[in-house]
C-alpha cells in the first residue's frame, strides 16, 4: 500500500483538481483513506498522472525496425522519464509482448507506418500506390490499437521538395474505411499543401503539422483536428537541411523556413483552440524519453505550464481514451520534488515513478 501525500494533480483546474492526498490500494487509486492500514510506504512530493509521449516509435530506430532487447531500452527510456503511456506512431515491430510486462509502459499503437512508394525512409512503412490504401489502412486499422499513421506528404525526388503523397480521393475512401472499424487517423505532414486536403477528408490528428498557415489554421479549430508538434524533432531540421542541400536545395530551403517559424505555427495553433499534445518522435534518429524537454519547447511556444503539463499527462491521457489519476484507474504516476506548474523542467528530474502500483525508481 502507498500514500502520495502533498499536491496531487488530477486536472488543470487550481482546485479540483489538486487533492492533498491519494492512496494506492492492489495498485489501484483511491482518494479514500484504507480503514486499518499497515505496512504502508508513504511518498511526498507533486504528483502527476504518467505522462504520455503522444509520437514515440518503440521497436524502430534510424535503420527500421530491431530486436525485442533493443526495445526493451527503449520502452525504459521512456519509462524512466516518466512516460508511463506512449502512442506508437508506427512501427513495423511487434511489440505485443510488451503488453505483459508489468514493469514496462502501457502502448497505443498505430500499426506500422503507410506511405507511398520511394516515399519514405526506407525499411519503416507498408509503401504502396494510391489503390491499396484503402485495404492496407483495414489491415492497419485491424492491427492497432485504434489509431492508423499515413505520411502524408515527404520529398518528390522529381521536383526537389516536399509534396503531397495521396490524391484526394484515396485519402477519403481510406480515412471513411478506418472510422468505420473504429479507428482514428492521423498522418505525418512537413508541408502546407497537404494539409487541408487531409482536415477535410476527415483526418482526426497531424504530427508535426509545421506547414500549418493562416489560411488552415481556422480550418483544423473547427474541426476539431489536434496536432502532435514533436518540436524536438523539428529542431533538427537545420541538420538534415544542411546534409541535403546539394541535391535538393529548395527541400533544403523550405525545411529551414518550417524550422525558423516553428515557435510561431504552434503558439498561433494553439491561441485559435487547436487541439495540441505533447510526443517526441523518439525512435527514429532521435532518443526516447525526450518528454520534459518536449513539454519545455511548448512552452516556449507560448502555451501556458498548465496547459502543457496537461498535453503530456491528464490531457493526453483523455484524448487517447486512457485514465488518469482518479477512483479506481491504475496507479500510473510521478513525483517531483517540486510544482511543475512553477517550472516545467521539474518534469526531467522525476523522483519516483509509480507503475501499476509499484515503485519502479
Amino acid at each position: 500500500m502507498l500514500h502520495i501525500k502533498g499536491r496531487v494533480l488530477t486536472g488543470p483546474d487550481p482546485d479540483d483538481g489538486v487533492r492533498d492526498e491519494m492512496w494506492v490500494v492492489g495498485g489501484r487509486v483511491t482518494f479514500d483513506r484504507p480503514a486499518g492500514a499497515r505496512d504502508v510506504t508513504t511518498v511526498e512530493g507533486w504528483a502527476l498522472p504518467g505522462l504520455v509521449d503522444a509520437h514515440c516509435h518503440v521497436g524502430l530506430d534510424a535503420h527500421g525496425p530491431v530486436d525485442p532487447a533493443v526495445s526493451e531500452k527503449q520502452a525504459l527510456a521512456e519509462r524512466e522519464a516518466g512516460a508511463l503511456l506512449l502512442r506508437d506512431a508506427g512501427s513495423p515491430s511487434d511489440t505485443r509482448w510488451i503488453d505483459d510486462r508489468e514493469d514496462l509502459p502501457r502502448i497505443v499503437r498505430a500499426g506500422r507506418h503507410i506511405a507511398r512508394t520511394k516515399r519514405y525512409i526506407r525499411n519503416y512503412a507498408h509503401e504502396i500506390e494510391p489503390e491499396d490504401l484503402v485495404a492496407y489502412v483495414r489491415q492497419e486499422a485491424l492491427r492497432g490499437d485504434g489509431w492508423v499513421k499515413l505520411v502524408g506528404d515527404w520529398i518528390d525526388r522529381e521536383t526537389g521538395d516536399l509534396s503531397s503523397c495521396w490524391p484526394r480521393g484515396a485519402v477519403e475512401a481510406a480515412i471513411a474505411e478506418a472510422h468505420r472499424l473504429g479507428a482514428r487517423v492521423t498522418a505525418h505532414c512537413f508541408a502546407e499543401e497537404s494539409l487541408a486536403p487531409l482536415v477535410e477528408a476527415g483526418i482526426d490528428c497531424v504530427e508535426h503539422a509545421t506547414g500549418l498557415t493562416e489560411e488552415t489554421i481556422p480550418l483544423f479549430a473547427e474541426r476539431g483536428v489536434a496536432i502532435v508538434p514533436t518540436l524536438v524533432n523539428i529542431a533538427t531540421f537545420p541538420r538534415l537541411a544542411a546534409g541535403g542541400e546539394k541535391k535538393y536545395p529548395r527541400w533544403a530551403d523550405h525545411m529551414r523556413r518550417l524550422h525558423e517559424r516553428r515557435y510561431a505555427t504552434v503558439g498561433a495553433a494553439f491561441d485559435a483552440g487547436i487541439p495540441v499534445y505533447v510526443g517526441t518522435d523518439a525512435g527514429g534518429s532521435l532518443a526516447h524519453g525526450l518528454v520534459a524537454q518536449e513539454v519545455a519547447e511548448l512552452v516556449r511556444a507560448g502555451l501556458p505550464a498548465t496547459t502543457a503539463l496537461g498535453a503530456a499527462s491528464w490531457g493526453a491521457r483523455e484524448w487517447l481514451g486512457r485514465p488518469g489519476l482518479e477512483e479506481g484507474a491504475s496507479a500510473d504516476l510521478v513525483v517531483y520534488g517540486a510544482d511543475p506548474r512553477e517550472d516545467v523542467r521539474v518534469l526531467g528530474a522525476p523522483r519516483r515513478v509509480i507503475l501499476r502500483g509499484r515503485v519502479l525508481s
